[in-house]
């Protein structure tokens, strides 16, 4: 008998795959054959024995018997290890194996049988063999609480939506409706969508199509084929997003009366609160009656006057509320937002037509060296060479016409650099007018809260969209806002009130809003003279375009990006317009394709300082933490200026694995996997071990010189929606954790720019099976260098990150992070290199040149009634 364990479950299955690979079928590897029998105690289901141990430590014993019940009498090879010669007719044979596991997880084994029937002349019998899998799986009464409430299944019956409607058109919020007539004017090339629309509802190959277009796809970007490349690239993520958005349309829903305003209806709208699916103040959703097939179909369109939670409340026609009943049934169309995609598609073609050639493709013609001014009030940029130099270059407008680059690693304090910039241009002359843009409200709510100490409070707006939330606004904006408390809205201010401001603060796709009027007034172009645009590196390049083509003056005015294209950038539905660039910045493009923003090659190290500063001081981290991100990303560049108190403050902790190193790999053998009908994926076994952290944490804060901690204090990252909502469940389940329940639990990108003094990152992903669907849909941590960067430089004093290093260590950044973990003492959990044995069994196996009709070799040994095999695991072992 030939018996052969397996180690990690991702490996397990791998192996299984290439012998099922080998004999086209895994039931002829698990069926019983030629008279021989195996059962086993816990019983086989479909060749594979699974149990739960609850008890760490505990022995557990699967027993296997073997009977020949043929008329030949059968020899068993055994292994190597175990020198076995067993004559088998009519006989039983007893296995064991013997599991004592002392971490919770899933630890699988692959037991191997061969025999062969003795024959005369030997040899010339054919032997076959017979395959048991094991699984063992060690967890606690959290992980049954947390593990899939139903099978995963991911056939849903969508319906395809009705050709034929009559559309009953709905009525929009108060005040809203203005802005809703407001449309940007474009003309989209037809062409484009009609071919682009083909390919989406046929069958045919996309490629069949795009030979027309692949000139431009093809193409190197440059003025000449700007807008029509962009054009393209974003006619295919709208119609990525048109796809996206129908995953979540709702069958068979009943809809409720507003109490308080008997115009409204409310719907229950499941995931809404987590943008899953994204709806907004002023979008539209549409309904129909379940029980209506004869087409044409009435489609009602409903406004979103208001979201709460999981309920939207829609403004739907006289119509359908004068016919409206309960517990009337409705299906529900989402629909996405062209808005910000229109606003893209126009400012490319403002592009061309307002001459930012040089802006946008910029070379040093007419730059020259020029003397730098000096900055008044800001005696503390005399400790930070870097960010005094940015903001120098800035004041002078030493790159002008080309943009002037602030590239910030993680906690390099570049958001104090913009403000900076910000309050010593507008200090410098009266005239001055600076437009200051980011991607999110968050990024602009923070940049205004920090100029609120610097800027005139009467001359400083904050310019919200009409279909924001007043819930989401900080407090202390509110007053510097475009919020009219009567009209319960933040309302369109005038033209000429907005050019009374010095700094106005807005995002990106607001600000295109108001594009059309000051071009309209022909006061647009060359009304601000400075516009700056923090994060740039998290917008698509035509998204950072909105905020400048039609405002900027290309001659005069000074354009500023601030960020980092080491880190995350823009998030795209399409994997094709990812593939040709829309997922690439403006600032990422810049320093990649621009030479002025690339360190010169003539032996002198640096960045040409007239365009572009590369902040180096880290005012966050621990050195610990940052000694990966900075070799791996910043050519060790990076200088460690955190506060020692706050950086050391858990370098004493008793949970470490080495004092003095806080930064911890937790090996993990866990599990993916999915419920339900949701494709995202959770690990129990992971979120068990994140629970032991907290609960750790919070015995020991306030002791031995540990900070008292708050849920502030503490941010928990994974890459995958359904972990979030795992991990959330669980902290609000365990009774320890209730002071901490409120934990912020999200995935990189919402983590992106912010800090904390404790992160715990969840990887999650445990299967090599699911390594290519990461990579072929950008999610996970692996492939994904970005991704891991943020994650690995948002913790101040302790990062903790919990994984399974066998599947990491295929990824050569991850295989760097743990490798050093190990040599810096950092690395606790499973013992992964054991699991590297497994790649010898899966050799092993090969060089068995098993055929699909059984032939092999026989190889007889001597007789042995019983012996112990030990295993890969030191804590697994066969009895024969």
């Amino acid at each position: 008998m030939n018996v052969i364990t397996g180690i990690t479950s991702q490996w397990h299955i791998l192996l299984l795959k290439r012998i099922a690979t080998c004999f086209s079928f895994r039931a002829e590897l698990i069926e019983d054959k030629g008279g021989v029998e195996i059962t086993s105690d816990p019983k086989a289901t479909k060749g594979k024995v699974m149990f739960i141990i609850k008890e760490q430590g505990k022995l557990f014993v699967v027993k296997f018997h073997i009977v020949n019940r043929g008329e030949n009498c059968m020899k068993l090879r055994c292994s190597q290890k175990c020198q076995i010669d067993v004559s088998l007719l009519g006989e039983s044979y007893a296995v064991e194996v013997h599991y004592k596991v002392h971490h919770h997880g899933h630890f699988p084994a692959t037991m191997y049988f061969e025999f062969c029937p003795e024959a005369d002349p030997p040899g010339s019998a054919k032997p076959f063999c017979i395959v048991r899998e094991l699984e063992a799986v060690v967890q606690s009464g959290l992980a049954e609480t947390l593990g899939p409430e139903s099978p995963y299944n991911p056939k849903q019956n969508r319906r395809l939506r009705p050709e034929k409607r009559i559309v009953e058109e709905g009525v929009p919020p108060e005040r809203l409706s203005i802005y809703l007539s407001v449309r940007p004017s474009v003309r989209p090339s037809i062409h484009l969508s009609l071919c682009l629309s083909v390919c989406l509802h046929t069958a045919l190959s996309l490629s069949m199509y795009l030979y027309v277009l692949r000139r431009v796809l093809d193409s190197q970007l440059c003025m000449k084929n700007y807008t029509e490349c962009f054009h393209l690239l974003l006619h295919l993520e709208e119609i990525q997003m048109e796809v996206d958005i129908k995953k979540y349309d709702l069958y068979g829903k009943t809809m409720t009366l507003d109490k308080s305003n008997k115009k409204l209806l409310i719907l229950k709208v499941p995931g809404v609160a987590e943008n899953r699916p994204s709806v907004l103040r002023g979008d539209t959703l549409n309904v129909c009656l379940s029980e209506d097939r004869n087409q044409p179909i009435t489609v009602y369109q409903g406004y979103v006057h208001r979201v709460e939670l999981d309920r939207v409340k829609l403004g739907f026609s006289k119509k359908l509320l004068q016919k409206f009943v309960s517990n009337m049934k409705f299906d529900v169309e989402f629909n996405i937002n062209r808005f910000p995609i229109r606003l893209q598609h126009r400012a490319v073609e403002l592009a061309g037509q307002h001459g930012l050639g040089d802006v946008l493709f910029p070379s040093d013609k007419g730059t020259g060296h020029t003397a730098l001014p000096h900055l008044r009030s800001a005696a503390y940029l005399e400790n930070n060479p870097e960010q005094k130099a940015a903001v120098q270059h800035i004041l002078s407008g030493t790159s002008k016409p080309a943009p002037y680059l602030i590239f910030g690693p993680p906690g390099t304090g570049k958001t104090v650099t913009v403000v900076e910039a910000i309050k010593q241009v507008n200090k410098s002359k009266a005239t001055t007018h600076i437009l200051a843009c980011a991607p999110s409200n968050s990024a602009c709510d923070l940049l205004c809260e920090r100029l609120l100490g610097y800027v005139d409070g009467h001359r400083l707006y904050r310019l919200c969209a009409p279909s924001r939330d007043l819930r989401t606004l900080p407090q202390k904006l509110l007053k510097h806002s475009n919020w009219n408390e009567a009209q319960d809205s933040f309302l369109l201010p005038s033209r000429q009130s907005l050019m009374d401001y010095s700094v106005i603060v807005v995002t990106l796709v607001t600000a295109g809003r108001y594009t059309g009027m000051f071009c309209s007034a022909g006061v647009g172009k060359g009304h601000f003279t400075h516009i700056f645009i923090d994060e740039a590196g998290q917008a698509m390049e035509p998204e950072c375009i909105i905020g400048i083509a039609g405002l900027l003056d290309p001659e005069k005015g000074q354009l500023v990006l601030a960020g980092d294209p080491k880190q995350l950038g823009p998030v795209l539905r399409s994997p094709l317009a990812q593939l040709h660039g829309l997922g690439q910045s403006l600032l990422e493009r810049l320093m990649k394709q621009n030479a002025l923003y690339q360190k010169s090659q003539d032996g002198h190290s640096g960045f040409d300082t007239r365009f572009v500063t590369k902040l180096l001081r880290n005012y966050r981290s621990h050195p610990a933490i940052l000694t990966i991100p900075n070799e791996l990303f910043y050519e060790n560049e990076l200088q460690v200026f955190a506060n020692q108190m706050e950086r050391e403050a858990f370098c004493h902790w008793e949970h470490l694995p080495k004092k003095g190193f806080p930064v911890v790999f937790h090996g993990v053998m866990g599990k993916d996997e999915r419920e339900a009908n949701s494709p995202s994926f959770f690990n129990v076994t992971e979120i068990e071990v994140i629970v032991s952290y907290l609960n750790k944490l919070i015995q020991t804060q306030g002791k031995k010189g540990l900070p008292k901690l708050s849920t502030n204090d503490i941010g928990i990252i994974t890459p995958y929606r359904k972990q979030v909502e795992k991990i959330r469940k669980a902290l609000n389940t365990v009774a320890e954790l209730n002071k901490w329940k409120d934990i912020k639990v999200g995935s990189v990108e919402e983590f992106q720019g912010q800090e904390r003094k404790v992160i715990i990152v969840s990887t999650v992903r445990s299967s090599v099976n699911y390594v290519k669907m990461d990579q072929d849909f950008n999610i996970g941590f692996l492939s994904n260098e970005k991704r891991f960067n943020v994650a690995m430089t948002r913790a101040k004093a302790l990062l903790i990150v919990v994984g399974n290093p066998v599947i990491l260590s295929k990824d050569p950044t991850w295989q760097r992070f743990i490798r050093y973990c190990e040599l810096e003492q950092g690395y606790t959990g499973f013992d992964y290199k054991d699991a590297e044995g497994e790649e010898d069994v899966v050799s092993r196996l090969a060089s068995l040149k098993i055929s699909s009709d059984g032939t092999q070799p026989c190889v007889t040994l001597s007789d042995l009634k019983c012996s112990y095999i030990m295993c890969l695991y030191d804590s697994l072992r066969v009895c024969v």
